[in-house]
């Protein structure tokens, strides 16, 4: 009996599962990919991975999924040893959009043995928000669905 009422609250799960009905940005359901509609990670799985990606050449402090904080720790510009840098990015949308994005630069310069904060390079958080932007929508159309 306990078989029959697993297999049958199963088969009702996955008919639940199987229903449609439109999207909150009106496009039908079955032309919006998995990631987008499946917050398992908590913030826009295309986001999140992007944003992984293009900072990965940096030493991760902290990656929480869950609120969508990813924490760089400093990196030392490998062309000038007396500066280094960090980012922080915080996903605060679902929604693949540039203003889903907080970044944040941060640049030190070396001065009498002590790390001294300088203001980061010239638009340097917006040309890594457009570098997260910008493979965030590759993931997406890299990953949607087929139609003919």
């Amino acid at each position: 009996m306990n078989n029959f009422l697993t297999a049958t609250g199963f088969v009702f799960l996955l008919l639940l599962g199987a229903c449609s009905s439109r999207s909150d940005i009106g496009e039908p359901r079955e032309n919006i990919s998995a990631a987008e509609e499946v917050f398992e990670v908590g913030v826009n799985a295309y986001l999140w991975r992007a944003t992984l990606d293009t900072l990965s050449f940096m030493p991760m402090l902290t990656a929480d999924h869950t609120s969508g904080t990813v924490l760089t720790d400093w990196k030392v510009n490998p062309a000038d040893a007396n500066e280094r840098s960090k980012v922080d990015v915080f996903i605060v949308s679902k929604e693949l959009r540039a203003d889903a994005l907080k970044v944040t630069a941060y640049r030190e310069a070396l001065q009498d043995g002590n790390w001294i904060s300088v203001n980061p390079r010239s638009g340097a958080s917006t040309k890594i928000l457009n570098a997260i932007i910008i493979q965030a929508r590759l993931l997406r159309r890299d990953n949607a669905p087929v139609t003919r």
